[in-house]
């Protein structure tokens, strides 16, 4: 995948050359607004907001929160935007600036296999890290769509991949917002200079390290759901919910990976995932232990996982494990276990449909 550009064409960002620079008639205008109708003119854009701070930010809960924080300072600093038409350009100078601040306060998410290096089995299985340090998975139902306005930003698979946003995290914050706003976004470098309070030469210095850090990570997109058979799929869900390791074992690439955080070990090829799982996840009695809802988080292929209660047919949720897709088969899984994640993704937290 090229970072510097994606074959998707996206509307680029309005110059906001005026901003703060006097009061004009829009300012004054908008400073009579009342907050019904200063959110009528701020609300449209919150989905593609959103999607910026969880880049940002890497957790939905934050990126929700940041938003919240955004509209605040934006309702309050009203008076300050000085052309109405570069209100969406405004709106994301204070959304970038709101998660900087809280970045700074804040450990850096990761997902295991950018946390730490690949873990072997001849160690214990380490216990899990409870801290808010995991990256979380991003409902594709939040994203933006061709079927919203034509003016919002259409999110690709490229600028949304797990392995882009986890390749984004390993980035210092200014560095990340840098290349969110230049290469997913298409701001101009003075924009960008202008936004961050500093000069063109250091911010084309900072999107080259940017650039740098995420080639060495291949942060490449996985494939489109339509490259992968429907039964390929329903194989997986059947290896999950019968304990079939051997059936699994078949759909993944040779160098798969495998982790569930908040453990932070994770685990690669076909040996090592089948000795891990067959401790784990499908020891003993498994066949039945596991109910899968398909979703979908971050443009990937995901599932929600359920596992069996004690209550006669019920399944409660477990979390939400995605998929990495490459050439029809399956190079990465990740499983977030977090069952509050699977209200956010429209999921029950019991399930009887089995």
């Amino acid at each position: 995948m090229s970072l510097h550009k994606t074959d998707k064409i996206r509307k680029r960002v309005r110059s906001d050359r005026n901003w703060g620079d006097g009061v004009t008639e829009d300012a004054k205008n908008l400073s009579s607004l009342d907050q019904q109708a200063f959110s009528a003119l701020a609300e449209p854009y919150r989905r593609e907001l959103q999607v910026h701070c969880y880049r940002m930010m890497g957790c939905v809960q934050d990126a929700e929160d940041m938003v919240q924080e955004m509209y605040l300072r934006a309702w309050r600093r009203r008076d300050t935007l000085a052309d109405r038409q570069a209100l969406r350009a405004w709106l994301y100078r204070i959304a970038t600036n709101v998660c900087l601040d809280a970045l700074d306060k804040q450990a850096r998410r990761a997902v295991p296999v950018t946390y730490q290096p690949v873990s072997t089995l001849a160690e214990p299985i380490p216990p899990s890290i409870m801290e808010s340090i995991w990256l979380e998975p991003y409902p594709d139902d939040w994203l933006v769509t061709s079927d919203d306005s034509p003016e919002q930003y259409l999110t690709t698979r490229e600028d949304i991949a797990l392995a882009f946003i986890a390749a984004l995290h390993l980035l210092p914050p200014r560095q990340r917002a840098v290349l969110i706003l230049r290469d997913v976004l298409n701001w101009p470098a003075r924009e960008v200079a202008s936004l961050l309070e500093t000069s063109e030469a250091a911010v084309k210095s900072a999107l080259h390290r940017a650039r740098s850090t995420m080639a060495q990570q291949n942060a490449a997109a996985a494939s489109e759901l339509d490259d992968v058979a429907q039964d390929k799929l329903e194989a997986y869900v059947q290896a999950w919910e019968t304990a079939d390791i051997d059936g699994l074992l078949r759909l993944l690439k040779a160098d798969a990976t495998f982790s569930m955080p908040p453990i932070p070990s994770w685990y690669r090829g076909h040996d090592d995932i089948r000795t891990l799982t067959s401790r784990t996840v499908f020891s003993g009695e498994a066949k039945g232990r596991w109910h899968l809802l398909p979703t979908r988080a971050n443009r990937q292929l995901a599932f929600g996982l359920y596992r069996q209660s004690d209550e006669p047919g019920a399944y409660i949720a477990y979390g939400i494990q995605v998929l990495t897709l490459d050439d029809g088969l399956i190079a990465d899984i990740t499983t977030f276990r977090n069952p509050a994640l699977c209200g956010r993704f429209g999921l029950p937290m019991t399930d009887h449909s089995v």
